[in-house]
């Protein structure tokens, strides 16, 4: 992959009728926390990813795992094993103005074409009830210019409370 920029949010309520959107059951347990390095289960999908430091933008680098390699990784992980839906919501529709998508139409296929999109993760015990959207972008640029949904409450990326590698290695 190479290098991944995204931003996270807190959610202060649901997109209307969330049930209709598709989703990915994951897995995960990480082996390392700086850098993460984690093993993760994404329905019948099994990869190590290596992320590096970053706010924003980072290096992350996956790499194809079987299962009984995925199984064997995961028995060896610290802490916390994390679990969560993650719902794939098209992006709003006033994340970008007209004039700013028709000036950089590379962004404005992404969205047509689902390649830019809102990751919604309900995170299941020991983490019930958290509630976490993910937007990954192509260029920082688009995420400085982007407008967060209406239902985002906060942005948290940086905030290591709401990193999984965090999460994974609280009590």
């Amino acid at each position: 992959m190479g290098i991944e920029i995204e931003k996270k949010y807190t959610v202060d309520r649901f997109p209307e009728n969330l049930e209709k959107y598709s989703f990915h059951t994951i897995e995960q347990g990480y082996l390392n926390v700086r850098p993460a390095i984690r093993v993760r289960k994404e329905d019948e999908r099994y990869y190590m990813t290596y992320k590096g430091h970053g706010t924003v933008a980072h290096e992350e680098y996956n790499l194809d795992l079987d299962e009984a390699s995925y199984l064997h990784l995961l028995d060896k992980a610290d802490g916390n094993v994390i679990r969560k839906k993650r719902y794939l919501i098209p992006l709003n529709t006033d994340a970008y103005t007209a004039e700013y998508l028709a000036e950089d139409s590379e962004l404005a296929e992404q969205i047509r074409t689902g390649q830019v999109k809102i990751e919604l993760d309900l995170f299941e015990a020991p983490f019930d009830g958290r509630v976490v959207a993910e937007v990954e972008f192509p260029t920082e640029e688009a995420a400085r210019d982007y407008h967060p949904a209406d239902w985002f409450r906060e942005e948290v990326t940086g905030n290591r409370e709401y990193s999984n590698a965090y999460m994974s290695s609280i009590k």
